[in-house]
């Protein structure tokens, strides 16, 4: 696991380095997701409406070949109301 020092600036803010930021998909003026855990923060970037309509198809098909019923939490990763949000 890689560990990063980052220092927290006066407003509470830190710089994600360039390399990390392309590699989770952080872009300029985008918004990440934030999850509290027992352990510490979890910082995501957030998928792009075109990524979360895959994940949908690819969950819907996944679901139709196990021949079940979707449930409450099978879509839990995915934020539908920050994916549409008005601009």
């Amino acid at each position: 696991m890689v560990e990063l020092r980052l220092k927290v600036g006066p407003k509470g803010q830190i710089v994600i380095p360039k390399l990390i930021r392309e590699k989770y998909g952080i872009l300029t003026n985008n918004y990440v997701i934030v999850e509290l855990r027992e352990d510490g923060i979890l910082l995501r970037g957030r998928p792009s409406p075109k990524q979360v309509l895959e994940n949908l198809r690819k969950h819907r098909e996944h679901v139709k070949k196990l021949g079940v019923k979707a449930r409450i939490g099978d879509l839990k990763r995915t934020y539908l109301e920050l994916e549409f949000e008005e601009t």
